[in-house]
C-alpha cells in the first residue's frame, strides 16, 4: 500500500485537537515539532509557561502536556494514522516529552477504541458550574477506571469519609492562599479580565469562572481571587460532590506523563457519557496537603488529579493559541 501523504493541512489538524486538552490554569504548556521527512511529531514542554508558585516541579506541566499527547493519538486513528508513542525519548534533552510516529495502517494494526472517542475531544469543557445530586451510575464509573487502566493509571472514587477529608483539604489550600498573598501570583498571571477577555489565547477567562458558591460542598477554585468580577452572580452547588482520584505507582516525569494521558481518556469517556467535569488541583500543589489526599489503604499510589464529575451545564470553551504559535514544521 502506498504511504498516506501527510501535508501540512493534516498535521495542523492533528495538533488543533491535541491542543484541547486541560491544562493547568490553561497555560497550554507545550510544543510541537513536526519533522515531515520521517513522519515524526516531536512534543516538547514550554519552560515559558511554567508555574513556580503553584508548580515548582513542573508535574502538573507535564501533566498538561500527557493529555495533549492522547488527544494527538485519537486525531491520529481518526486520520487513519498509528501514533508510535515513545516518552522521553533523549534523556540529554529533559524538554522533549515524547515522540510520535505516525505510520500507516499498513504498517501497523490500528488502536481503534481511540477512533470513538475523537467526537469527544471537541466537546470536552471544564465546568466550574453547579451539578445536579444525581449519583453516577456504577457502570459508569467501571468504564472511567477502565479507562485510567488503560492508561497505567488508577481511578478511585473515594468513599463519604474520604470525600470529607479531601474538602477539608480544599479548604485548607484556600485559607493558605489567603495568608501567603504570594501564592496568588500564578492565578493571576493565567486568569484573563476585563478587555483582556475578547483577546485572550490562553489563560482562564472571566466567562468561565463560573459563579461565586454561595453554598454546597463542591471544590471549585474561585479564580477571581481577590479582584471583582462584574456580573458574575452566584449559586448553590451540590452538597454531595462525586470526586475521583486518579494515581500512579510512581512519581516522576514518565509516571505524570502516564497520568496526563490517562487523565484525558477518562475525561473523553465520561464526555460520552454525558458527564460533566472539572478538575480540582488546588490541595496537591502544597506537597504536605498532597500527601494528605491519599488513602493508604486504596492503593492509589500517588495522587495525581482530583477530578469533580456530575450532571450539569458544560461550560464554555477556553481559548487557545492558534497553532502557528505551537507548531513549527521542518
Amino acid at each position: 500500500m502506498a504511504q498516506l501523504r501527510l501535508d501540512q493541512r493534516t498535521v495542523t489538524t492533528l495538533v488543533a485537537e491535541a491542543t484541547t486538552a486541560p491544562s493547568m490554569h490553561n497555560a497550554q504548556p507545550w510544543r510541537f515539532r513536526f519533522l515531515a521527512a520521517e513522519r515524526l511529531v516531536l512534543l516538547r514542554a514550554d519552560p515559558a509557561r511554567a508555574m513556580p508558585r503553584s508548580d515548582p516541579g513542573n508535574r502538573a506541566l507535564y501533566i498538561g502536556c500527557g493529555a495533549a499527547l492522547f488527544n494527538l493519538r485519537v486525531a491520529a486513528v481518526h486520520a487513519s494514522l498509528v501514533p508510535r508513542i515513545r516518552l522521553l525519548p533523549d534523556p540529554r534533552d529533559p524538554l522533549l516529552l515524547a515522540s510520535v510516529q505516525l505510520a500507516d495502517l499498513s504498517e501497523a494494526p490500528q488502536e481503534k477504541d481511540l477512533w470513538r472517542l475523537h467526537p469527544a475531544i471537541r466537546q470536552r469543557r471544564t465546568s466550574r458550574h453547579p451539578f445536579s445530586e444525581r449519583d453516577i451510575p456504577e457502570n459508569v464509573r467501571a468504564t472511567l477506571q477502565a479507562a485510567a487502566a488503560r492508561e497505567g493509571a488508577t481511578l478511585l472514587f473515594p468513599g463519604l469519609w474520604h470525600v470529607d477529608t479531601l474538602l477539608e483539604l480544599v479548604r485548607d489550600a484556600e485559607s493558605r492562599d489567603l495568608v501567603r498573598a504570594e501564592e496568588d501570583e500564578d492565578l493571576v498571571r493565567w486568569t484573563r479580565l476585563g478587555g483582556e477577555v475578547d483577546t485572550a489565547v490562553d489563560g482562564v477567562p472571566a466567562y468561565a469562572f463560573g459563579p461565586r458558591k454561595s453554598d454546597g460542598k463542591a471544590p471549585v477554585r474561585d479564580f477571581s481571587g481577590r479582584r471583582p468580577v462584574p456580573d458574575r452572580g452566584s449559586a448553590a452547588f451540590e452538597r454531595t460532590p462525586h470526586l475521583a482520584l486518579l494515581g500512579t505507582r510512581g512519581d516522576g516525569p514518565r509516571d505524570w506523563l502516564a497520568a496526563g494521558q490517562a487523565l484525558e481518556r477518562v475525561l473523553l469517556e465520561g464526555t460520552l457519557r454525558g458527564l460533566s467535569t472539572s478538575l480540582t488541583s488546588h490541595p496537591l500543589e502544597d506537597r504536605e496537603l498532597r500527601l494528605l489526599t491519599r488513602d493508604p489503604g486504596s492503593g492509589v499510589g500517588h495522587v495525581q488529579m482530583v477530578l469533580r464529575l456530575g450532571y450539569g451545564p458544560k461550560g464554555p470553551a477556553t481559548p487557545r493559541r492558534p497553532v502557528p504559535d505551537v507548531l513549527s514544521v521542518v
